[in-house]
């Protein structure tokens, strides 16, 4: 039920995402989502791809600095409290949402929300435990 993710370390300077994209494309690396956060220094490109192994190894070989991470994918409804539906859920379990990002299959249909979490797995139970979808790794990948 987790999701491998991988974090690319990128300098915040001209040219350095278009490297990082490039490298992916060049070994025929899909992107299912990601998420680009800045620093004044350095950005951190988090990427869900298709296959994981084969884009940490490349990015690693073209100089990047990569690491991998678990995170948790969850379905909902692409409509107004979605997000906060889990949300309440996880506050009332005490579980902390250390940052989340999110995509959108279908408009109008269902949302997936990428979840990083202090405990993934007494996440993943709670969230099982009150029906919603954990959409597993294999899953996601093929999106």
């Amino acid at each position: 039920m987790k999701v491998e993710q991988i974090s690319v370390f990128l300098e915040n300077k001209p040219g350095s995402l278009e490297h990082a994209t490039r490298v992916l494309k060049e070994n025929n690396i899909n992107i299912r989502t990601l998420s680009l956060a800045e620093t004044v220094d350095f950005g951190i490109l988090r990427l869900i791809v298709n296959d994981v192994e084969k884009a940490n190894k490349a990015l690693k070989d073209a100089g990047f600095r990569v690491s991998k991470t678990v995170v948790v994918a969850v379905e909902v409804p692409d409509q107004p409290g979605g997000l906060h539906s889990i949300m309440d859920v996880l506050n009332k379990e005490n579980i902390n949402v250390e940052y989340l990002y999110a995509f959108v299959e279908k408009s109008g249909q269902n949302a997936v929300i990428i979840f990083r979490f202090d405990a993934p797995e007494k996440a993943i139970d709670v969230l099982l435990a009150h029906k919603f979808t954990v959409v597993p790794g294999a899953k996601l990948y093929e999106f």
